[in-house]
């Protein structure tokens, strides 16, 4: 099958594919299968703001944003032997998604070799397929440490209910993203593997250069769509290095599964006698628990969850859940106040910041998804302006529309 006259069809073709296929096969070129799948997602954000409007557009009189999230495309070809690739592109963010190469030896191919672009070995939640995220927006700890994508090289290795992986990276694919090559290891143990039955424990270590010897750090209030981060370190100069250190557990119990990562991240700073500049360190954490309404499981590969099939039938597959998290991006101190004086901050007062996020999901047949959340956000942070700790405590409502394949 000639792969270039298959890919004009396969956008309108993966729209009716059968609801056996999670992906359209567009056939085999020598001993390669060659498939391609899709994601698009159309987000809505309602905001109920504070202090800080947090309306990406403040100016066209509405509280609410609304707007492509992803429109991802994916050729993946598998064989000959143990060797696969995958080419990825975003054509709502203009970026380069996985583009690798990876080639599975060993016994039982429990090794393996990466090159290319791909997810360094840092977070659960960052692993997990983005088509399966459990809420719309990931949590405050992904969004602020999690390294996602880089060009690198990677080996792997498993056995029964552990990996293990060490990473090289350098830059992004894409040209203006992120810079500053460095290294990660992660691994993770499950005890507990049984069907329905699920414990698993982890550990990632990720360590590179800052780009420019600067470094800044900030979140969002678990709204993608948001134009404003209630904290923000803002730019740290003479920033030699960053290092994140993450913990992850995960309990999936039937239809249950719980979960919860601790990152916290370290910026080493370049100081002199004449100019002292302390190091940085801030962290984040979350907790969470999804129900599937219907009964059904997850499974586990890889060292990370799998969603069961949403099936062929019209009720699909429910879930609901429930998340807290929190970030801290404080690490620093006011001084007793001198009379006649501003107060002058010693060290980084970047604000704290935790929300809880109620969610639900709907999985209809094998290609379609809707997400609808509720977020409610606390936050406070040091304001120069104000001499003072500012709170700003706003609420979001969340809903999204997914097409995938």
């Amino acid at each position: 099958m000639s792969l270039p006259r298959s890919l004009p069809l396969a956008l309108l073709a993966a729209l009716a594919a059968p609801a056996a296929h999670a992906e359209f096969e567009l056939g085999e070129i020598g001993a390669t299968s060659i498939t391609f799948e899709g994601l698009l997602q159309a987000d809505y954000n309602d905001y109920r703001s504070d202090r800080a409007d947090l309306d990406s557009d403040p100016g066209d009189g509405r509280d609410s944003d609304r707007e492509l999230r992803r429109a991802e495309l994916v050729l993946k070809g598998k064989g000959p032997g143990g060797f696969d690739w995958v080419v990825g592109y975003d054509a709502k963010a203009d970026k380069w998604l996985d583009v690798n190469g990876r080639l599975r030896f060993g016994a039982d191919r429990a090794q393996f070799l990466q090159i290319g672009q791909y997810k360094q070995p840092n977070s659960l939640e960052e692993l997990s397929s983005t088509k399966q995220n459990d809420f719309i927006s990931k949590a405050m700890s992904t969004n602020t440490f999690g390294v996602s994508r880089r060009l690198g090289a990677a080996y792997g290795i498993g056995g029964d209910g552990w990996t293990a992986t060490a990473s090289w990276f350098g830059r992004e694919l894409t040209d203006g993203l992120a810079e500053g090559s460095g290294y990660g290891v992660r691994g993770t143990w499950a005890p507990l593997r049984d069907e329905g039955r699920i414990l698993h424990l982890g550990l990632s270590y990720v360590d590179f250069d800052t780009p420019d010897d600067r470094a800044r750090l900030r979140t969002r209030p678990n709204a993608d769509l948001a134009g404003v981060r209630l904290v923000d370190t803002g730019t740290l100069s003479d920033a030699d290095r960053q290092s994140i250190v993450g913990v992850e557990a995960m309990w999936i119990g039937g239809p249950i599964k719980l979960q919860g990562e601790y990152l916290r991240a370290g910026i080493d700073r370049i100081g002199t006698a004449a100019r002292p500049a302390g190091d940085f360190d801030g962290d984040s954490w979350y907790v969470s628990g999804l129900w599937n309404l219907g009964g059904e499981t997850w499974g586990y590969k890889g060292g990370v969850p799998t969603t069961p099939k949403a099936g062929g039938g019209n009720r699909g597959l429910w879930q609901i859940g429930l998340r807290y998290d929190r970030v801290d991006l404080d690490d620093g101190r006011l001084p007793p106040p001198v009379p006649g004086t501003a107060p002058v901050v010693e060290g980084v007062l970047g604000g704290e910041m935790d929300a809880w996020t109620v969610g639900v999901n709907w999985y209809w047949r094998d290609h379609v998804k809707l997400a609808l959340n509720y977020v409610d956000v606390s936050s406070t942070r040091y304001s120069s302006a104000a001499g003072a700790f500012v709170d700003d405590d706003p609420a979001i409502v969340e809903a999204r529309v997914q097409l995938h394949w």
